[in-house]
């Protein structure tokens, strides 16, 4: 069982089971309520703990080191390998056409309904119960964020999308500006025989990055017709960030 597997038993087992409403689901079912407002508090929730722990055990980071660290934990890509490692997907509800186009393993949807459940556990038994949840699912990828092992990787993340939705890899165009001395590097990734994403850097890996960036955050608002910034956390960084990140 899904309440087994995250550790926490509910006294209220209603909550669960909202937890895993996908609107789609409640919109065949004579518009019931909807998983949607938990996620709203488990987003809150998981970026409380997130927050704290990092900032308590790195004591010597930077805000802006411990904002990628924190991005490394709660991205919609990282939540949706957590909620993939629960088998989350097989316990989620959701309406006849979106299972049948592979609802259970997109990656928005699964990463909102593991904030939707850290949510139902906070309301069920507060916030140490739900502490303990997400130190369950997080904790070896915290202690390895921790330990600086884990760096942004965008194009690792867009290609593991792209292989999974498109059954295929992403194709970089490269195009190099300006002279020798100050040449810069402007980037479009496609995906499925369209431009998904631009960006440009000082090297031809940060122009990439920036672009599986873009190419991410639109492939992810459109597999969920939302257009939230949470698949990255931090939002907008700037492309003078990522360029540093990984130049």
């Amino acid at each position: 069982m899904l309440s087994e597997r995250i550790g926490h038993t509910f006294v209220n087992p209603d909550l669960l089971d909202l937890a895993l409403r996908h609107r789609s689901w409640c919109s065949e079912n004579g518009g019931v309520e909807s998983n949607e407002r938990l996620e709203f508090l488990g987003d809150a929730v998981l970026g409380v703990v997130v927050t704290d722990h990092l900032f308590r055990r790195a004591p010597d980071r930077s805000e802006g080191v411990l904002a990628r660290n924190r991005s490394e934990l709660v991205s919609s890509t990282a939540l949706a390998r957590f909620a993939r490692a629960l088998d989350l997907g097989d316990s989620l509800q959701l309406g006849k056409g979106e299972s049948a186009t592979g609802g259970r393993e997109k990656s928005s949807i699964l990463a909102d309904a593991l904030e939707a459940v850290i949510g139902a556990v906070f309301l069920d038994a507060g916030l140490s119960a739900a502490e303990a949840v997400i130190l369950r699912v997080v904790g070896q990828q915290l202690d390895t964020v921790l330990a600086g092992d884990l760096t942004t990787d965008y194009k690792s993340q867009l290609q593991e999308l792209s292989a999974r939705d498109f059954g295929e890899v992403p194709a970089y165009r490269i195009r190099e500006e300006g002279p020798e001395h100050e040449k810069r590097f402007a980037a479009e990734v496609v995906v499925d025989g369209e431009v998904c994403g631009s960006g440009d850097g000082h090297t031809k890996k940060a122009a990439e990055q920036a672009a599986a960036r873009r190419a991410l955050k639109r492939l992810m608002a459109h597999s969920d017709q939302s257009t939230s910034d949470a698949f990255v956390v931090g939002h907008d960084r700037n492309e003078h960030e990522v360029e540093e990140d990984h130049a």
